[in-house]
């Protein structure tokens, strides 16, 4: 792997990335998490970028942003201000430096629920005009898109992600387990829907694969299985010894959804290493002890 910079590592996955490949040099105004080893550059704002002229870098992985879209969704420009206007920042900076490849990241939200065939791969219909999170993911694409020229880029849509942290976000397994660790009753908004859902380190791995190849584009992140979401309850509560509450209300978004993955697959050789059930086990241990 070359030599890379990280932005966001103080975030959900940052911190998974830096731990796996302590070699990769986090970027950013947030400090590390204190048992990170990466060497840890102060950018104070991306409007002064200035400092990276000192350094010697090849790639960038860029974490920063929003994947908040239950609070963006109620803000006019909030999903502007955290996912569009940093990408446009680094990307003007970096049209004058010569790097071999940019990875930032979207959302599998962006393909039209009405048109799609499952599994969903990266040539299928998009429709980003859902609300205002998709449609802030949709814009960041059309900028590396604007910079595919000056900046060579894969765009990274993500399935649903989850594992270990200490935020607080509106994720699914991460708020499941939180609740479960905490005093008083456990709901899920529906056990009914079908997702694909990747476990943080398996990301990672895929994440850094990606680095090493010569593709541009977009690429699906997932695991290409599907999983419902009564599975994930049943297994936290296995764990929790904690019954979880089906409100059984209306969700957005498909009601089924899985990845076709072959195309990160045939890049870099990677497949997800862990099972729902190991990746639950472990998210729910470490979670534990953050707890205690």
């Amino acid at each position: 792997m070359n030599k890379t910079l990280l932005f966001g590592g103080s975030g959900f996955l940052g911190p998974i990335i830096l731990e796996k490949y302590p070699d990769i040099v986090s970027v950013g105004r947030s400090p590390l998490l204190g048992h990170l080893k990466n060497t840890h550059v102060h950018l104070p704002s991306l409007d002064d970028p200035a400092i990276l002229d000192s350094l010697d870098f090849d790639n960038i992985i860029f974490l920063v942003g929003s994947s908040n879209h239950h609070i963006i969704n109620t803000k006019p420009t909030m999903g502007l201000e955290y996912n569009v206007l940093p990408l446009k920042k680094i990307l003007f900076y970096l049209q004058k430096r010569t790097i071999k490849k940019f990875i930032c990241f979207t959302t599998i939200l962006l393909y039209d629920v009405n048109k799609m065939k499952l599994p969903v791969d990266e040539t299928q219909p998009l429709n980003p005009y859902i609300n205002d999170y998709v449609f802030s993911k949709y814009l960041s694409e059309e900028l590396i898109r604007y910079y595919s020229d000056k900046v060579p880029s894969i765009i990274v849509r993500f399935s649903n992600i989850y594992g270990p942290t200490g935020l607080i976000r509106p994720d699914l397994v991460p708020t499941l387990i939180q609740k479960a660790l905490s005093p008083g009753e456990v709901t899920v908004w529906n056990t009914k829907p079908v997702r694909d859902f990747l476990y943080t380190p398996d990301a990672a791995e895929a994440i850094v694969k990606l680095l090493d190849t010569d593709y541009t584009g977009p690429v699906n992140l997932g695991t290409g299985t599907s999983v419902s979401v009564g599975r994930i309850v049943k297994i936290i509560e296995t764990l929790s010894g904690k019954k979880i509450k089906d409100l059984g209300k209306p969700v957005s978004g498909p009601m089924h959804f899985v990845c076709d993955i072959s195309r990160v697959k045939s890049l870099t050789g990677w497949e997800p290493k862990h099972t729902i059930e190991e990746g639950l086990r472990e998210t729910y241990e470490i979670m534990r002890q953050y707890s205690l």
